[in-house]
């Protein structure tokens, strides 16, 4: 069989799919399936990495079943994945030691003032451009490590491994110990400068080197395939919302998307170096096309928006499905004054702040479950607006457009009140599922599959745009209501 297509697996924090492309970068299949939620104690997010890994094993076969090919019709398979999630395994049975702690979780929260007074916020921004936050993997490791028995000693003799999601796949499928330089750069970890592991960062936030990953380029081939995909080249790994940016071709330098799914990320190519942030984001790998030099990236991480409308379903039941959330908003003309502040696991860019709880401001007799919904969806808009005012303050050029991708763009309310809040052209790519196709599209130059990412660029067509229609004076004080919700979100946690 010739192998005309490529695969990608997205391994995200709800779901895990498996999408197979054409040359043309058409998907030809898809195949998803759902792991478990697992909320042991309030802030506590954890994974079964077993599960995930039988159900990726699971949407593999789907995938390549409703494609009509078997693993000799691959040239190559890509990895995406929820990045700073942490798993820790057994190296010799391949096990995990423990549940996985979750991107979400913020259990880490006392360690990391721990280190803030005995080696500094600031040092640690210097090296690894991130904030001391509970969001990155290296502080979840360390707690793994002092809450479980043993697990300590063992790491210090190499028995146990340490991985985010891109390593966990990689060595189920070929044996190998690896990660990326865009999974690396969210641990708190990786030397940014240098693009390795930082030996003064390790020391100081408690984490034997031993058990770590070699990090490599995001685009090259890690080892071949067995079970599952055998004999196929694993050939990249990209972190979720690096490996969107990749998928939206944004190649040049001020050039952003901003991808809608659980959370929110809007990520802008800040080129050959980083750019230090003033004002809340983070600064961060972009990607690393085999021996080139790396792309960086100024991001502004939401940790919820698309979990609001989940939650607005599984935990308030007033909607049944996901995407009547726009069918529900659509019964009301505004938000009736009403405002949701998701701030479920602390808040993330630009404010950055732990303490922080969700709250729904304003609620009067007269609001209804239109209201919500309606607030629910304003929510997401209005994060974004924080996140890009952050981002114009530290980038010498102003976003001038927005690319979107991801699953809440299909809902037409929300994308046409997110030019409103910007005041910029929103523009949806014809395929909302940039995730896998930017990790397809970096196996496939590994391999020569596709020849250069001028390629892929010509490939790239929208979809949709809206133009922003709201008066200037109604936008301005519905940003002062949004404020002062924020504002009420804080210290809530002592």
């Amino acid at each position: 069989m010739t192998a005309d297509h490529v695969a990608a697996i997205d391994q995200g924090t709800t779901s895990s799919r498996c999408i197979v492309f054409d040359r043309a970068g058409e998907i030809v299949s898809v195949a998803q399936r759902e792991h478990r939620q697992i909320f042991p104690r309030p802030g506590w997010v954890e994974h079964d990495a077993e599960e995930i890994w039988t159900n990726v094993e699971v949407v593999v076969r789907e995938a390549l079943a409703a494609a009509g090919i078997d693993t000799g019709g691959l040239a190559a398979v890509g990895i995406t994945n929820q990045r700073e999630t942490t798993v820790v395994w057994d190296r010799a049975s391949g096990r995990p030691v423990a549940n996985a702690i979750v991107w979400q979780d913020t259990r880490t929260d006392p360690l990391l003032r721990e280190l803030g007074a005995t080696y500094g916020e600031e040092k640690v921004k210097a090296r690894t451009g991130l904030p001391l936050a509970t969001y990155f993997a290296g502080p979840k490791l360390r707690w793994l490590l002092d809450s479980t028995d043993g697990l300590r000693e063992r790491a210090e003799a190499g028995e146990v491994l340490f991985g985010t999601m891109d390593s966990w796949l990689i060595w189920k499928l070929t044996g190998r110990h690896v990660t990326d330089v865009t999974n690396a750069s969210r641990t708190m970890l990786m030397n940014l400068a240098t693009l390795d592991w930082d030996p003064e960062l390790l020391e100081a936030v408690g984490v034997p080197a031993a058990m770590l990953p070699e990090i490599r380029c995001s685009a090259e081939v890690y080892g071949t395939a067995t079970g599952v995909l055998a004999g196929v080249p694993v050939a990249s790994a990209l972190g979720d919302q690096q490996a969107a940016l990749f998928g939206q071709t944004c190649f040049q330098p001020g050039e952003a998307k901003c991808t809608y799914g659980t959370g929110s990320f809007l990520l802008l190519n800040t080129g050959a170096s980083p750019v230090p942030s003033r004002h809340g984001l983070l600064t961060t790998v972009a990607y690393q096309i085999k021996d080139n030099p790396p792309a960086y990236a100024l991001e502004g991480a939401i940790a919820v928006t698309g979990s609001l409308v989940q939650w607005l379903r599984d935990n308030l039941g007033i909607i049944s499905s996901a995407p009547e959330v726009e069918e529900l908003a659509r019964t009301v003309d505004d938000n009736g004054g009403c405002y949701v502040v998701p701030a479920f696991s602390g808040l993330f860019a630009p404010h950055w702040r732990s303490d922080a709880r969700g709250v729904i401001a304003g609620l009067t007799g007269y609001i209804t479950r239109g209201h919500l919904a309606r607030a629910a969806l304003e929510a997401s808009a209005w994060q974004t607006r924080e996140v890009v005012d952050a981002m114009n303050a530290d980038s010498d050029v102003a976003l001038r457009r927005l690319r979107v991708d991801g699953g809440m763009t299909a809902n037409d309310l929300l994308m046409q009140f997110l030019a409103d809040v910007l005041d910029v052209p929103v523009v949806r790519s014809r395929i909302t599922e940039t995730t896998c196709l930017g990790a397809a599209y970096a196996a496939g130059l590994a391999v020569g599959f596709w020849p250069d990412l001028a390629t892929l660029r010509d490939k790239w067509r929208s979809d949709a745009q809206w133009e922003s229609a709201m008066d200037p004076a109604h936008r301005e004080r519905e940003l002062r209501n949004w404020r002062k919700a924020v504002q009420r979100t804080l210290d809530w946690v002592d």
